[in-house]
């Protein structure tokens, strides 16, 4: 059975067939060409050809003849449609004719530099030119640094590679930035809320240094589709930008599926579980030979289905080895061993979190599958163009899960197809981002007393860091003092830079992996079921002061699921508003979490066999946050004991967290909620609703500002929810909110309603 064949059989399939809730089908499109501009040097061309490119996409002239004009450009064009080609043209095209030009090259992650360096050392071969290409990261070995600080013409690194590498270390990179033509920023549609505020402080540095340098570099920005990519890369470079979105790529034929797994208890609203009807139509994949990537939502689907998918290659005759999973946590090596094996064609299947979704070369495939709603439009496109070859037929399935914003997008197909994608938002003047930069900023050259970094308060951050002690003011200049080095204390992904190694004691020790700091609580407690690969792996201690967490090899029937519990203290109020008997408030809460314990989870059915207690420290953050106060007898004008309270607020803040990405235009992991009946702080029943990252990237303050859209929205969900009691695809698990949840969170939605409306 062949890709048509899979289709049509999917179509006419009862058991498959009748859940189907929407079938996109969009038609191919020819390619439209340009010939080499004019001013391509003859031997790039040449090599081109030797590549089998005879002529360029309509969209990549374009982007050339604007950069040859000295433009800033951000180009925006879908997955696999030559937006590399698209920056390496007019970069090697210069350093043909000026062998002195230089060209930083920036990635959001490592995987993705390598990638690109292959492709480009292939270009440089068939030049047949002098133009040297390297990657510079922490896997850089030391005796390769000094060579490429003096002789690379292309360097290629990641944001927190120029951040702690390369920028507070300029006086050795001299003849970069002297020299430095070009800055491309690869997947500018990466760099929203956090990373993409610090991000625009990294460019701000940068620009700074090359100006001491007397450079002014040309920015070339890539992004996949969202809604305002001219916008973002604005902001981003703080420079006019000029956006190249006209695609000349050709494409196939792609049907998008819109799967909604059967209910199986109507009562209680619960679907078949989508990690079990993924397998089953990624299996009926595999047996007709497709290859196919499979998307989930975190690093314990991925391993799950993983393992199931090897156990069903086994059944099929397969060799289990085609079958992979990929994420971040694997080393280096395997990463690159599993890219390899997509593109030769060995991997039949994979299984990765959206580490895949960025533009890692693993060729094209025939079919993809997503096992939930990736969370926003632009996300879901990403995965979903990761299926197609250029003039044939490709297959995306979205497989909705039961949670509320799965069940909107699959209940309302009109939304995905017909809106535009995100925006990327980002805050490079949130005030604890804007200081870590200017400490920066400041060790690397003295800031001016007049000079603007910022134009938000440069001069009073930098005379508060000199009260602070921290620069010290002479002469009209601000002097970096302290005996720390800043860039070490910044991270710019927000999360702590540290990771804990998980090391295998099966025999000896070896490290297999490892997890970031916020996540290790989570996924490697002690006595947890850490799984890689689909191999599971007994947590026998996790070593929070040396950062290890020590496992060995088991092969049990379950796996394990943390229990973890939030808390916020409020610290700051800064605006407050009435809406008739509900207050609005918006300022600084400190969000503390801690792992509390774990349930068992058995493999196959997703029962709860057993449960055990974790002892672990708290870990806290300070973040903006929104929060509704209802009046202080809430409950008693509703009728309410404090239990069934309780259960409707939880409800509600559900609902409220669940359908708030939609119209905050963030991912659902950007923004949480949090009810009390009795906030510590004020005393009286409180929707908390804040930012998921330090200092907040400006999420909340939207809700604050415009609550009634997301609140009508939380409520027309309830209402139109056709589950009698409450459900994972609207209040939530009843067991978590109470059998009367629905009821009394619909009743607490629309005061709220009205009083927003009043």
């Amino acid at each position: 059975m062949n890709l048509e064949q899979f289709i049509d059989f999917l179509r006419t399939n009862p058991q498959l067939g009748a859940h189907i809730t929407h079938w996109e089908e969009i038609p191919p499109r020819e390619a439209s060409w340009s010939d080499f501009p004019d001013s391509v040097h003859p031997r790039l061309i040449a090599a081109l050809q030797a590549k089998g490119i005879h002529r360029l996409y309509s969209h990549q002239a374009e982007a050339f003849q604007h950069i040859a004009s000295g433009r800033h450009v951000v180009l925006v064009t879908p997955t696999a449609s030559g937006k590399t080609l698209g920056y390496n043209l007019p970069v090697l095209n210069t350093v043909l004719n000026d062998p002195d030009a230089r060209a930083l090259y920036l990635f959001p992650t490592k995987a993705l530099s390598q990638d690109q360096l292959n492709e480009l050392h292939e270009l440089i071969t068939l030049l047949e030119a002098d133009i040297r290409t390297f990657t510079f990261d922490g896997d850089t070995p030391v005796a390769a640094r000094k060579a490429i600080r003096r002789s690379g013409h292309i360097v290629m690194t990641n944001p927190d590679m120029l951040h702690q590498g390369i920028l507070p270390h300029h006086t050795i990179w001299l003849k970069l930035f002297e020299n430095l033509r070009f800055v491309v920023i690869d997947e500018i549609h990466y760099y929203r809320g956090v990373f993409g505020s610090h991000l625009a402080n990294l460019i701000r540095r940068l620009k700074r240094i090359a100006r001491f340098y007397g450079s002014q570099p040309q920015f070339i920005c890539c992004s996949a589709t969202i809604a305002n990519p001219g916008e973002l890369a604005s902001r981003l470079i703080e420079e006019d930008v000029t956006v190249i979105d006209r695609n000349g790529a050709p494409s196939g034929r792609k049907h998008f599926v819109f799967y909604n797994p059967p209910v199986v208890n109507r009562e209680l609203g619960i679907r078949r579980s989508v990690v079990n009807e993924t397998r089953r139509i990624a299996r009926f994949l595999l047996d007709a030979g497709v290859q196919t990537i499979v998307f989930a939502r975190s690093r314990v689907r991925v391993e799950i289905l993983t393992r199931y998918l090897k156990e069903d290659a086994r059944r099929l005759h397969l060799d289990p080895s085609r079958v992979r999973g990929y994420r971040g946590g694997y080393l280096p090596n395997e990463r690159r061993q599993i890219e390899q094996g997509l593109k030769s064609g060995h991997i039949l299947g994979v299984v990765s979190t959206n580490a895949l979704e960025l533009g890692i070369d693993i060729g094209q495939l025939d079919a993809a599958i997503l096992a939930g709603y990736p969370g926003t439009i632009s996300s879901t496109w990403q995965q979903a163009g990761r299926a197609g070859r250029r003039n044939q037929t490709s297959l995306a399935i979205l497989v909705a899960s039961s949670s509320p914003l799965d069940q909107f997008i699959i209940q309302h197909p009109e939304y995905f197809f017909q809106k535009s994608p995100e925006m990327g938002i980002i805050d490079p003047d949130n005030l604890l981002i804007l200081m870590s930069h200017l400490k920066c900023g400041a060790f690397e050259i003295p800031f001016r007393e007049n000079e603007v970094f910022s134009p938000v308060g440069t001069r009073e951050i930098l005379d508060y860091l000199v009260d602070k002690r921290v620069l010290r003011k002479t002469g009209g200049k601000y002097f970096w003092m302290s005996e720390i080095y800043p860039a070490e204390e910044v991270s710019l992904r927000s999360a702590s830079p540290d990771n804990v190694v998980i090391v295998d004691t099966t025999e000896g020790e070896r490290v297999i992996g490892e997890v970031d700091l916020f996540s290790a609580p989570m996924l490697v407690h002690k006595e947890a079921i850490y799984m890689h690969e689909g191999q599971q792996y007994h947590v026998d201690q996790l070593d929070w002061e040396r950062k290890k967490a020590y496992v060995h090899q088991v092969a049990v029937d379950y796996f394990t699921d943390a229990i973890t519990k939030t808390n916020v203290k409020v610290l700051t109020v800064d605006e407050e508003k009435d809406a008739g008997p509900v207050h609005l408030v918006y300022g600084e809460i400190q969000v503390s979490n801690v792992t509390t314990g774990y349930k068992k989870i058995k493999l196959h059915t997703h029962e709860n066999v057993g449960a055990g207690r974790v002892y672990l420290p708290e870990m806290e953050m300070a973040t903006a946050a929104a929060w509704v106060e209802f009046p202080e007898d809430i409950g008693s004008q509703m009728g309410l004991s404090e239990s069934q309270l309780s259960g409707a607020l939880q409800a509600a803040a559900n609902l409220i967290r669940n359908v708030s990405p939609v119209y905050l235009m963030c991912d659902p992991n950007d923004i949480r909620a949090l009810p009390m009946v009795r906030s510590p702080f004020s005393h009286i029943p409180t929707i908390y609703l804040y930012d998921n990252y330090p200092g907040g990237v400006g999420l909340s303050f939207k809700f604050f500002n415009d609550p009634l859209p997301i609140v009508e929205a939380a409520f027309q969900l309830i209402q139109n929810c056709p589950c009698e009691a409450g459900c994972p695809s609207c209040v939530g698990p009843v067991l978590e909110v109470g059998e009367m949840a629905k009821q009394h969170s619909h009743q607490l939605l629309e005061r709220l309603t009205q009083a927003l409306k009043s």
